[in-house]
């Protein structure tokens, strides 16, 4: 007999410097180059969240966005803790490529590291990773399962980010 579902996903494309959380199933895609995503998600409640930031970090109170890693994960931490107990969450971190351009890859290199410590420091298992090498991802997570679909592409374009933009040109 074929397994049949009635769920109905939100379906969510998250940019550069946002965060996403949930406790409905959804499946969120993003596109990363140097950048890194994290997602949290709840065994127990299915409660999921996920950031995607571009820079590691900032010292600077008046830059301090969701677009450097320092300050993304501890807002998306914060709006998991609302709903769920540290104990319960599991991380996933996605992207941290590196170009050939050098400042490209120590800043790809240092986001990976600041999700990974961020982590360790929150007694946050990391279940799954995929960062590194030199070429960027586009990544679909399901957050009622925990899951991501990861596809590995050497030119991010435009339309990458369908259906939100529908150029096909490369970033």
């Amino acid at each position: 007999t074929p397994l049949t579902t009635t769920t109905d996903f939100i379906e969510y494309m998250l940019l550069p410097g946002q965060i996403y959380i949930s406790r409905e199933p959804s499946l969120i895609s993003t596109v990363l180059g140097s950048c890194v995503s994290v997602c949290l998600w709840s065994s127990r409640d299915k409660i999921c969240g996920m950031s995607h930031y571009l820079y590691p970090i900032t010292k600077i109170k008046e830059e301090a966005t969701a677009k450097y890693g320092n300050v993304s994960l501890r807002c998306l931490l914060h709006l998991i803790l609302e709903q769920e107990k540290k104990k319960a969450l599991q991380a996933q971190i996605f992207g941290g490529a590196a170009t050939d351009n050098p400042l490209c890859a120590n800043i790809a290199r240092e986001n990976v590291a600041v999700a990974r410590r961020f982590l360790a420091k929150h007694g946050i298992k990391i279940i799954s990773e995929d960062t590194g090498g030199n070429m960027g991802r586009k990544i679909v997570y399901n957050s009622l399962t925990n899951e991501a679909i990861i596809y590995k592409v050497h030119n991010l374009r435009r339309g990458d980010w369908y259906p939100y933009v529908q150029e096909e040109d490369s970033i």
